[in-house]
């Protein structure tokens, strides 16, 4: 269950005097020691008060976790130090506190700034504080205090000097060459699993190396501050052989000046706009609405490097799917030191990059949502790219949303912060009318170029329309290939079959976990769940009626790639799904290839759709606009309308002119007939006043709560007398939708039933969340879930 905090206490950012986040100790009062506040990752609705005696009153400071004694049982429990204190509250008997076990960190993990922070998030979206001071501070930074013992491989200064000048290269196989390039550019010990992983070999060449004499192995024991570096998620590029096996020699405080392209007169005149507050020590937000390849990148690469000429840090959101060699590779041209987070981070290297980025040796983090969390010490800017992408929302506890943290965070640290879109959230687009948010507008793609051509395809009246691709879309793919050009197919649902059906009784096979049809994966000749991932053999008969002859409908990437490879022999098709991209660097080989050509037709799902710019596709094909159009929630037409508008921006980017051609069966739909005219701003003027008629966002604040249960019966009970008392204690302007079971029923054998709350602001839903559910707790068995602000209501 997820219980709130009380309000938090005043507190401001500043900047740490010492590595890491020192913070000035208090001293012990006479005789008695000290009392500490801390905070579990509990739903625990309090800060918790404990003595901390002489022993360890000398080393406790706020954002330290510290082991404490945690119930009646007193089990030992890991919590975060929030405030140090010479007296107890008000009330506590100083004799009747619990000790503090011990202090676990040799310095803060957390700054002033940062604690304010989350105790925000606690407030707003309804969670612990210690909640949110775990999902700041990385797994990785927490598992990772102290040494790492091991083999490890050390290249000899023999051997690098031989490597630097050529004579040893061509000795060596591609696959050596690589393991040793591999060590030489690492800026701490690797072990043999490092290296095989890093460089995509087996054991065998690497123990070639040995063999040879060119490595030598030792154990070791390693702090962490030698721990390895991140994987090179870019790929490419010489490695740098002056970096040794110690710390790395870290270059000058500066962007690599000169290196940026001349502006545009629209990216010009975004940057005017920008320099009085990137000059300044104040809050300003500001909403870029570029259209796809107006060049928003730049923008924010020059405003970067205005931050950093300050001796000031910048902390660049993007999606998890945009962190690709493409983008990395420009960030590291501009500037000389950029931490790059993403997902494919051991412990280790997220260890690592924390303490880079605490000590200052960073210059640029780049990363997805948990990024925003990054210990800068001297932050000067926050950029949220595509911020309109429900990735940055969180799904687990704390539900937060990464941009509005981070408009929250540049609030607190007094920073500006650039949110950029094609196809902006109508919540930032709100805010920006509302004068909240400072909009700036890019209309013109750069160096004149055109927006693509786009036209519909009406599916209603395709003959013989049986697969994938209609008549129309499969002459404009033969056209585009032969003249040259690349192209780019988008359809939104994996698998082969997307459902499977009896004719007879009309049942569709669902999963046996959850209440969703299952999804025919021919390749692995299996039905597939892809809400719980759960897999089945194709069943002979129906599973209801027992009737023969079962009908496999619908298509998904799988089958439309045999699709495409049996319409266009000859030619060279890649599909880009999560099927197909579960190995560790797929996605970035299949867009090297695509880039340099040898991938004619690139087909798949959204992680296409967004981020990639490649100049020679000249034809955008978006197989079915309909996939989400009709889901049961409310953000169903927006997500239609960016899918289709930033799909249709990946072509048309170079000198040849695009096309895109949009498959669908609803062409006089608003998010389909705007998206096809690159009209935001007329998609927006439909969609509003829907939203304010039906009392939806952005103007008005939703919070949901979910309750599951492995019983539907509990779950529902439990759910009406959870229902009732929140009625009962709101204000008059809470407006309350069901409870009633969710879209989804059942997923992972839970039954599920939700409640909406809205109202005009978000206050009084947080003040009624905050107290009512403590109150009627959950039976056992069931879990309680508390969203606010939700990107969705399935």
């Amino acid at each position: 269950m997820f219980e709130g905090e009380g309000q938090a206490g005043e507190s401001s950012p500043e900047e740490s005097p010492e590595p890491w986040f020192g913070a000035d100790r208090v001293a012990p009062r006479a005789g008695g020691g000290l009392f500490a506040g801390i905070v579990v990752n509990r739903p625990i609705d309090q800060v918790l008060t404990y003595h901390c005696g002489l022993r360890l009153a000398a080393s406790i400071r706020p954002g330290q976790r510290v082991r404490v004694p945690l119930g009646r049982g007193n089990r030992p429990a890991v919590g975060y130090c929030v405030s140090v204190e010479q007296s107890p509250p008000d009330g506590l008997d100083p004799a009747r506190l619990k000790e503090v076990i011990e202090v676990l960190d040799p310095a803060p993990l957390i700054d002033a700034g940062m604690l304010e922070l989350t105790r925000w998030m606690a407030d707003y979206y309804v969670c612990s504080w210690g909640q949110a001071l775990d999902s700041a501070v990385p797994a990785g930074v927490r598992n990772q205090a102290g040494t790492r013992v091991g083999t490890f491989l050390l290249v000899p200064e023999e051997t690098r000097e031989a490597l630097r000048d050529q004579t040893l290269k061509p000795r060596l196989s591609p696959k050596q060459a690589a393991a040793l390039e591999t060590l030489c550019r690492a800026t701490g010990p690797l072990t043999i699993a490092d290296v095989c992983r890093r460089a995509r070999c087996t054991t065998a060449p690497i123990l070639a190396l040995r063999r040879l004499g060119l490595i030598h192995s030792v154990k070791r024991r390693v702090g962490l501050s030698e721990a390895t570096e991140p994987d090179d998620v870019e790929g490419e590029g010489e490695p740098d052989l002056r970096v040794t096996n110690g710390p790395p020699v870290l270059p000058d405080s500066h962007p690599r000046g000169g290196s940026g392209p001349t502006l545009t007169p629209e990216q010009d005149a975004v940057m005017a706009a920008l320099r009085p507050a990137l000059a300044g020590d104040g809050f300003a937000p500001f909403l870029i609405h570029g259209v796809t390849g107006s060049g928003k990148t730049e923008v924010y690469l020059s405003a970067i490097e205005q931050a950093v000429a300050r001796g000031r840090e910048a902390i660049v959101l993007v999606p998890e799917i945009s962190l690709t060699p493409q983008t990395i590779r420009r960030f590291r041209r501009r500037f000389d030191r950029v931490a790059v987070l993403h997902s494919h981070l051991s412990d280790v290297e997220r260890h690592r990059h924390w303490q880079s980025i605490a000590e200052g040796e960073v210059q640029v983090v780049v990363g997805a949502r948990s990024a925003i969390f990054a210990p800068t010490r001297r932050l000067g800017l926050i950029v949220i790219d595509e911020e309109h992408e429900s990735t940055f929302k969180q799904e687990t506890v704390p539900r937060y949303h990464a941009r509005d943290v981070a408009v929250k965070r540049a609030q607190l640290e007094r920073v500006p912060v650039l949110m950029g879109s094609a196809t902006p959230a109508l919540e930032s687009w709100r805010n920006a009318d509302r004068g909240r948010y400072v909009r700036l507008s890019m209309p013109s793609r750069v160096e004149g170029r055109p927006m693509p051509d786009v036209d519909i395809i009406d599916l209603r009246r395709e003959k013989k329309f049986t697969g994938g691709l209609s008549e129309s879309l499969r002459t404009a793919v033969h056209r585009a290939l032969e003249d040259g050009g690349q192209v780019i197919l988008l359809l939104n649902r994996r698998g082969f079959h997307t459902f499977v059906i009896c004719p007879h009784c009309g049942g569709v096979v669902k999963c046996h976990a959850c209440d969703v049809a299952m999804t025919h994966h021919k390749g692995r000749r299996l039905l597939l769940c892809h809400t719980c991932d759960a897999e089945r053999p194709c069943p002979p008969a129906c599973p209801s009626c027992g009737a023969q002859g079962l009908h496999y409908g619908g298509i998904g990437t799988e089958r439309l790639e045999r699709e495409v490879i049996e319409a266009f022999p000859g030619r060279v098709v890649r599909r880009m799904d999560s099927d197909t991209m579960r190995r560790p660097g797929s996605h970035e080989e299949v867009l090297a290839a695509f880039k340099a050509g040898e991938v004619h037709i690139l087909l798949g799902t959204q992680m296409i759709a967004k981020g990639l710019d490649f100049p020679n596709v000249t034809l955008v094909g978006v197989v079915n606009a309909d996939t989400a159009l009709h889901l049961p929630d409310f953000r169903a037409a927006e997500r239609t309308f960016q899918l289709v508008a930033q799909v249709a921006g990946r072509t048309g980017r170079g000198e040849k002119p695009g096309r895109v051609l949009v498959q669908t069966y609803t062409p006089e739909h608003a998010a389909i007939a705007h998206a096809v005219n690159h009209d935001y701003e007329g998609f927006v003027a439909v969609e509003l006043p829907e939203r304010l008629t039906y009392e939806r966002p952005p103007f008005w604040r939703i919070a949901r709560v979910i309750a599951r249960g492995p019983e539907e019966a509990v779950v529902e009970e439990y759910m009406k007398r959870l229902g009732s008392a929140l009625r009962e204690a709101a204000e008059p302007s809470v407006r309350f939708l069901g409870p009633a079971p969710a879209p989804i029923l059942k997923i992972r054998n839970l039954y599920r039933f939700h409640l909406h709350l809205r109202c005009l602001t978000a206050r009084p839903l947080q003040t009624l969340l905050h107290a009512v559910p403590a109150r009627v707790p959950p039976p056992g068995g069931v879990e309680l879930a508390i969203d606010v602000d939700p990107t969705s209501t399935l």
